[in-house]
């Protein structure tokens, strides 16, 4: 019951701007000279021009919402309501009852319950609003003096009648109407989205196409009989590089279709996935992932990071209206051979906040307060016109806001604005933190390798409280001699070493036999440098200021995962994959194998049950739409199933990121869900944890 009220509000207190459009154009004027209409020209007993000037004056502040003073801007909804309920159903039951219920004035009252079914689509909020101007109407005539006889001589059940019949028509003829527009809406949404999502696709799909070929140009030439020649150290590099920035595009790509889907969907981020972030780490990491298609185009990119702050959020969502703001100006700027895209960080005493500015065409004052409508798109062609909308209500989740302030040929800039956070949330975040980790820290011992003094101290900072053993070191050389003399559990390093930089000092540790977990940090891209990282035997690479949520992150997951654990953990396991793609199948056969796991196949639900019978297996990976029998009914049989394998580990892998889906699948009894594709490291990661 309280979530059809919430959706009833919802629906009923949503401002169509063309409805802002007619109470203003009509309502003003008509208020206005039917006061001087029915006072002097039909001479009706009862007139109030103060309630008239005040109905006029309503509507035409409606008219100008752009105008109005801010603090009634952000609250336009609850002003707007409460400029119909008392320009229709208070004004109008006030002239009737006022008027002795004049016939002129009973026709009135239905023509108002119309109006006000135009303006209020849903029933329940229709009800409160009339309930509240009727009875502020009646207020109204008891606080009269002198008070006006009532002697009504109309046929008062008749009248009821009509208006039940009115009321009941009316949201007939709405609905319908409605049903009629939202349908040729949708299509037409639908036309705009498909068109767009070609659109935005292309762009990702186009780097890595280039960045494929890129690589296949420094491959040397293959023949059978010769040897291949050696690949120099910088193209080595490059294809390295490369490697990452396809990875990027695909990460980019995945992002904007689940973007796209979330603004469709109309989802609402979950709070409980939201962490304390540092402003200026994730904006440069944003700022360096950002697929540009050229390298002038990053130069028109400009990071002021000196003013960091910390708000409340989700990385991706944060990186993602990010993304959307950075598209839109490269795109506009396309045209502007010397602009510019600023971004600055800005704390305050009342909010902090982000401004992305570029020296761009600007936008259109007509367009402004409606750039953030879902759909909406100002001169940008292909796009979908679903960015913006996403971004106001990603800043709405995070309780702050999106504005834009635009003047044409000279700039553009979005402010992003992010409450305070005290220093008691934090304190007691990182409490909550170190309790999180303080078990698989404890009795450790981490040698840290940097030569930069500021480092050092902050590291040492962040870790302490955990009560590990930990060593610090200048160089790699110390480095070197500190492992060789004593056991660690974890080597954690600036990948930025002088002399012996991080790769070095981790492929020295390898060539020596020494396999210790690495996470290294960097100021320059690690989401560019990881696969290089991960190829010189370092687990985790996160980039410069270090984070203390991340680094805990990192450096557990390393010991969890350290060199040669997965491959003697797993060994010996089997895991069963049911899916109906052999693509996936041979997708996710190869990050199991790669893992040591023994891997078996089936083609659907009914097939995984029957292998289940016949062979043991130790975990299932199971997709949910498949021919035959779904994932859904293949876990619900296994679950109910009487036979050994019912308490198998599930865990589904789905192209389906839908809240609703995903609740189903935890409902049917499966263990853990990942969206497909899946990443490698935390596949593996959640099937440690479950086996």
């Amino acid at each position: 019951m309280l979530s059809y009220i919430r959706q009833c509000v919802s629906d009923g207190t949503q401002v169509s701007r063309f409805n802002t459009l007619a109470a203003g154009i009509l309502g003003a004027p008509a208020h206005f000279f039917f006061y001087f209409i029915f006072k002097y020209g039909f001479h009706l007993p009862y007139e109030n021009l103060f309630l008239r000037l005040i109905a006029t004056v309503l509507c035409v502040a409606v008219l100008l919402k752009s105008s109005l003073p801010g603090f009634i801007q952000t609250r336009f909804t609850f002003f707007w309501h409460f400029t119909i309920i008392f320009v229709l159903p208070f004004v109008f039951t006030v002239n009737l009852i006022m008027n002795n219920f004049h016939e002129l004035w009973l026709y009135w009252e239905i023509f108002m319950l119309f109006v006000l079914i135009a303006f209020v689509p849903n029933w329940l909020m229709f009800a409160f609003d009339l309930f509240l101007g009727v009875t502020g109407a009646v207020v109204f005539y008891f606080l009269s003096t002198p008070r006006v006889e009532l002697k009504p001589e109309f046929n008062i059940p008749l009248y009821l009648l009509v208006l039940v019949f009115t009321i009941v028509a009316g949201y007939v003829f709405s609905y319908s109407n409605k049903r009629g527009i939202m349908a040729m809406e949708r299509n037409n949404a639908l036309k705009s989205l498909a068109a767009g999502i070609a659109h935005e696709m292309r762009n990702p799909l186009g780097q890595i196409r280039y960045n494929l070929e890129s690589i296949q140009d420094e491959l040397p030439l293959y023949h059978a009989d010769r040897n291949f020649p050696t690949i120099s150290g910088g193209g080595i590099e490059r294809i390295y590089e490369k490697v990452a920035r396809g990875q990027i595009a695909v990460n980019r790509g995945i992002q904007v279709i689940e973007m796209i889907l979330e603004e469709v969907r109309g989802d609402v981020p979950e709070k409980n996935g939201f962490t304390y972030l540092s402003a200026s780490a994730i904006t440069r990491k944003a700022v360096d992932e950002y697929g540009y298609e050229s390298n002038e185009e990053r130069q028109r990119v400009h990071f002021f990071e000196d003013d960091d702050f910390v708000f409340r959020g989700v990385e991706t969502m944060y990186v993602f209206v990010l993304f959307n703001l950075v598209m839109n100006a490269l795109y506009f700027l396309r045209s502007f051979p010397d602009g510019r895209i600023d971004i600055r960080l800005k704390r305050g005493e009342s909010v902090n906040s982000v401004t992305v500015r570029d020296t761009g065409p600007g936008v259109a004052k007509e367009n402004l307060e409606k750039l953030f409508d879902p759909f909406f798109t100002s001169g940008r062609k292909g796009g979908t016109g679903l960015g913006l909308a996403y971004c106001k209500r990603v800043m709405n989740s995070f309780g702050g806001d999106i504005v834009c302030r635009s003047v044409q040929c000279e700039f553009t800039e979005f402010i992003m604005t992010f409450p305070l956070v005290s220093e008691s949330d934090i304190a007691d975040f990182e409490t909550d933190l170190y309790a999180q980790y303080r078990e698989l820290f404890s009795v450790k011992r981490i040698l840290h390798v940097d030569d930069d003094p500021e480092n050092l101290v902050l590291i040492a900072r962040y870790l302490l409280p955990l009560s590990v053993a930990l060593d610090q070191v200048h160089g790699g050389t110390e480095a070197m001699e500190m492992i060789e003399s004593r056991p660690y559990d974890l080597v954690l390093l600036n990948l930025d070493l002088s002399v012996i930089d991080g790769y070095e000092l981790a492929f020295r540790m390898r060539e020596k036999g020494v396999f210790l977990p690495v996470v290294a940090y960097t100021r320059k891209s690690s989401t560019l440098l990881k696969g290089r990282a991960e190829k010189s035997g370092i687990q985790a690479l996160l980039p410069m200021p270090v984070v203390l949520s991340e680094l805990l992150a990192a450096l557990a997951g390393a010991i969890r995962t350290k060199p040669g654990s997965l491959e003697n953990f797993l060994a010996g396991k089997t895991a069963l994959v049911a899916d109906d793609s052999a693509i996936n199948r041979m997708a996710v056969k190869n990050i199991l194998q790669r893992g040591g796991l023994t891997v078996m196949e089936a083609k659907n639900g009914q097939e995984a049950i029957d292998t289940l019978e016949n062979h043991s297996c130790d975990l299932l990976l199971i997709d949910i739409q498949m021919p035959v029998l779904d994932g859904l009914e293949a876990t619900r049989r296994i679950r109910a199933a009487k036979r050994d394998y019912r308490d198998i580990p599930i865990i589904c892998l789905s192209g389906d990121c839908d809240r609703e889906t995903i609740r189903r699948a935890m409902a049917s009894g499966m263990n853990d869900y990942l969206v497909k594709p899946v990443d490698s490291k935390v596949l593996l990661q959640k099937i440690v944890g479950l086996l």
